[in-house]
Parts: structure tokens; C-alpha cells; sequence
């Protein structure tokens, strides 16, 4: 029997994001094939999905296909997106159990026709819910922001925004992640220490936690091990440690 995260820990973040890195390489030190580390990985999600309703996390958003993954051989991706099919079949029940309601982030119209209905499906019968998963699909950083800039350039066209005032509370309000909060803390799997073009401006003050698991192998100990480190971060926004002390608790 594990050992519940129930309120372990003083400090939750609100939201935590994953980039699931080293599917590949487990399988191969696995002597598997590639698509069986992914279909690892996707089991593997149902762990991390039970951690963050015991802790009873906001937002956890998994980095699941970026918009640079079409590159891959097409088999690959073709297998790729069975498997995000199946989950979404596999999983919805999961979603209502724990009251998740399901939210991506990413050119999903560019995804298969059938992939986007599940999506859709899902997303909406689980709407009611008070926590998120977000899933980011066909998702990179850079192309959200030309995306953002497309939208601002259309209000200053249509008169309803002043470039004079663009701050960055218009351009945010212009991102995928609009009614999300920014990420708390970031993790990363498989040894691997960059974002990949993964929430990059959202992510500008989050704590960075990297693995050296492979992300079939990052079971719920690894997973309170990062909230662990998060505990031990100071988080100053620019300001000194003394500020920090003196500021109020929030209510």
C-alpha cells in the first residue's frame, strides 16, 4: 500500500507542469520498441493524475505532443496519437472520479478529426469541475506567441485595443493559458535540463525541477520527492529574502 501525500506537505503549489521526457529511452533500455515506452508513459499518467488529487493540486498540466513532434517518423506519430485516443476513452471516468475537468492548450484544430471530437467530448462532459488537467497537444511556446501577436494585431485593427497600452496583461489575456495560472513549478524527466519550448513566457518565475527518471519510471516517490524541493525554494520575484519575511500571509 503506498503512502498517501495527503497533507504532507506545508507548501502546494497551485499549478505544477511536466514535460514527460524519456519514453524512448526507457524503452530502448528496455529492449522495447519506442511506441512502448509511450504506452509506459501513458499509464504512468494515472499515477501522477491520483498524486495531484491528493494534494489536491488546481492545475497540472503535462506536456504531451509539441508542435515540433510532426518531425518524427510518421509511424511513430501515427501511434502517438492512438494512444492519446485511447486514453482519452480509457481515462474520462478517471477525470469524473477525482471532479478534473479536462482543458488543452495548442493548435488542437491541426490534430486528427477524430482526436478532436474525443477531445471535445471529454472537455466538455467534464467542464463542471473545480481542478484541471491541462493537456498540452501540438503545443510549443514560440508558436502561441505568433498565435497571441495574430490576436493583438486584430484588436488594433478593429480599434479595440491601443498598442500605446499593450502591456503584459493584454498580451497574457491573448495566450492559451489566459484563465490559467502561471506554473509554479516545472518539472522535467529523463536527465534532460531545458524547456523544449514548453510555457515559456508563463513560466518566467516558476521553480524548475529536473529528473534523471525517465518518465515511465517517475512513480509517486519521485513525484513527492520534486514537491519536497519546492518546499525548500524561496521565491522572491525580484525582491530581496528580507522583503519576503515581511510580507503578510495571505488571508
Amino acid at each position: 500500500m503506498h503512502e498517501q501525500l495527503t497533507n504532507r506537505f506545508s507548501v502546494v503549489p497551485r499549478h505544477i507542469a511536466i514535460i514527460m521526457d524519456g519514453n524512448g529511452r526507457w524503452a530502448k533500455q528496455h529492449g522495447l520498441p519506442r511506441i512502448e515506452g509511450h504506452r509506459r508513459g501513458v499509464i504512468n499518467v494515472e499515477s501522477i493524475l491520483e498524486c495531484a488529487s491528493e494534494i489536491n493540486l488546481e492545475v497540472l498540466t503535462l506536456f504531451a505532443f509539441s508542435s515540433e513532434n510532426w518531425n518524427r517518423p510518421r509511424e511513430e506519430v501515427d501511434a502517438l496519437m492512438n494512444l492519446l485516443s485511447e486514453f482519452l476513452a480509457s481515462k474520462e471516468p478517471l477525470l469524473h472520479k477525482n471532479r478534473v475537468k479536462l482543458r488543452t492548450i495548442g493548435r488542437k484544430h491541426e490534430l486528427p478529426e477524430r482526436v478532436v471530437a474525443q477531445l471535445e467530448q471529454v472537455e466538455s462532459s467534464t467542464a463542471q469541475y473545480p481542478r484541471t488537467l491541462v493537456l498540452a497537444l501540438n503545443y510549443g511556446s514560440r508558436v502561441e506567441v505568433v498565435d497571441a501577436a495574430r490576436k493583438l494585431i486584430a484588436m488594433v485593427q478593429a480599434g479595440t485595443l491601443d498598442p500605446a497600452n499593450l502591456d503584459w496583461d493584454s498580451l497574457s489575456r491573448c495566450l492559451y493559458t489566459s484563465d490559467l495560472p502561471d506554473p509554479d513549478l516545472v518539472i522535467r524527466t529523463s536527465g534532460e535540463s531545458r524547456l523544449s519550448n514548453f510555457l515559456l513566457l508563463q513560466a518566467a518565475y516558476a521553480e524548475i525541477y529536473y529528473s534523471p527518471l525517465n518518465w515511465p519510471d517517475f512513480d509517486r516517490k519521485a513525484f513527492a520527492g520534486a514537491l519536497e524541493s519546492f518546499q525548500k525554494r524561496e521565491r522572491r520575484y525580484g525582491m530581496t529574502s528580507e522583503q519576503i519575511a515581511k510580507r503578510p500571509l495571505p488571508a
